[in-house]
């Protein structure tokens, strides 16, 4: 069974969505794990049925090495994101893993990657999903 890591911070709420799509697409064929900077984050995505949980910085370091795919915003490889909680030993960890990372454009610092195409939220997830499942199916 594929294992999928989700990584989340603040409220997780694109955690959970990200959970749940996924969930509506697959089903339980892969195993999703939610991996929150803090606990508010993990329960979200626990709650939108994700396998397995867990929060901070050492979980994340731990798990981002078992996965072969790790999902989020973009603010999950930059460091002291998400309002500092993103520390810089995580977003080492997840650039440094062998999983695919496949990140949604979109963050709340600095940043700005040219050549995306702002579009809502639900419709980045769809195409998140898609890319997952084209990677997962090759």
């Amino acid at each position: 069974m594929k294992k999928i890591a989700i990584i989340d911070g603040q409220g997780g709420g694109i955690g959970s969505l990200i959970t749940k799509r996924l969930r509506e697409e697959f089903g339980e064929s892969i195993e999703i794990i939610a991996l929150g900077t803090n606990s508010t984050a993990t329960a979200a995505m626990m709650k939108a049925r994700a396998n397995k949980g867990a929060t901070g910085e050492n979980a994340i370091v731990m798990n981002v090495s078992r996965v072969e795919i790790i999902t989020g915003s973009l603010s999950v490889v930059l460091s002291q994101s998400m309002l500092g909680e993103m520390t810089p030993k995580m977003a080492e960890a997840i650039c440094l893993s062998n999983a695919r990372k496949i990140l949604l454009p979109i963050n709340q610092e600095a940043v700005e990657v040219i050549g995306t195409v702002k579009e809502p939220l639900p419709h980045l997830i769809d195409k998140l999903v898609e890319r997952i499942k084209e990677v997962l199916y090759v």
